[in-house]
């Protein structure tokens, strides 16, 4: 019996992208992988990019929420009932190349893989160029050093979040591979009880891959399976917002993962140096776009913390 996968895709106003996404994973090499169904959730998409889909070639199953649930909950939703060996967390933004789903399947079907539970591939930005999108996990300490831009003026002393200093040319073990890709066995995704819905949006990935390792999961990273990936996708048309919702995950992850009194450092920094270091290089860049962008991520950031606040500290490390 073939191993079968499930993927999901959370579309919010997507446009083409979502097409040309579904188009490609039908072109995809599968041989030796079942693909067991294709689902997309629709998290209230008004430019009608979930329309007209069902003549392509899929497994497909669209789900209609009326309102944008958040990355994390719509994921949840795509994946319950799933019974399929693996599920597959797949951007629209994302095109796959041919063996894109066979070889990630195939490498955690090796007996010698057994203890892995999460897999991601090289994804490439314009140009065919290689993105580095390994990460570590968040410390304290790095959370700090980016936000004082101490890892890009001192990258040896403090390593950024991102693997900047590797090449990504060759498989290896990481911590973190980015939800673009997120293959993980559906086993490991039940235990861990699916994503953590307090993330709407970001380190929702980071917070499964972490408590996975705390379980003995082990992620890897291929070099050997692409997609091209756009990044950015549709939050650039929102980027005050996107900040927003990057500095309340930031803020939830320290409290759920690091000590009360390191999350607390890392909120006050949040709230106090941070915003005069993005708006100083935002000035010194002479970028109209990013200092509004700034001013309206830290408003909505200073007008929510309370209630963000009340969210971490009501369910702690669950």
């Amino acid at each position: 019996m073939l191993p079968a996968i499930d993927i999901v895709i959370v579309n919010w106003n997507a446009g083409a992208q979502l097409r040309e996404c579904l188009e490609l994973i039908a072109a995809t090499n599968r041989a030796d992988v079942e693909l067991h169904r294709v689902v997309v959730v629709d998290n209230g998409s008004v430019d009608g990019s979930a329309e007209g889909l069902s003549t392509i070639d899929l497994p497909l199953h669209i789900v209609r929420n009326e309102h944008n649930r958040g990355f994390a909950a719509a994921c949840n939703q795509g994946a319950k009932d799933s019974n399929g060996h693996y599920l597959l967390f797949l951007n629209p933004d994302i095109r796959l190349l041919p063996d894109a789903l066979a070889k990630p399947v195939a490498f955690m079907e090796r007996p010698q893989n057994r203890q892995v539970g999460i897999v991601g591939i090289q994804l490439l930005g314009s140009g065919g160029r290689v993105t580095k999108t390994c990460a570590r996990f968040p410390t304290p300490g790095r959370f700090l050093s980016r936000m004082l831009g101490l890892d890009q003026a001192l990258p040896r002393v403090f390593p950024s979040h991102f693997m900047t200093e590797w090449d990504h040319q060759a498989t290896r073990e990481v911590d973190q591979v980015m939800g673009a890709f997120f293959l993980i066995r559906r086993a490991v995704f039940e235990a861990l009880r699916g994503f953590d819905e307090r993330f709407f949006v970001y380190f929702e990935e980071v917070d499964l891959s972490l408590r996975a390792r705390i379980l003995g999961w082990r992620t890897f990273y291929l070099s050997d399976a692409q997609a091209h990936h756009r990044g950015g996708g549709t939050s650039e048309r929102v980027r005050g917002v996107r900040l927003f919702y990057s500095l309340r995950s930031r803020i939830l992850y320290a409290y759920k993962h690091f000590w009360w009194w390191s999350a607390t450092v890392v909120t006050v920094a949040t709230l106090v140096l941070e915003p005069v270091a993005r708006l100083s290089l935002a000035a010194a860049r002479g970028s109209a776009r990013e200092l509004g962008a700034t001013l309206q991520g830290y408003a909505l950031l200073l007008r929510g913390i309370f209630g963000i606040l009340e969210t971490a500290w009501r369910r702690g490390k669950t």
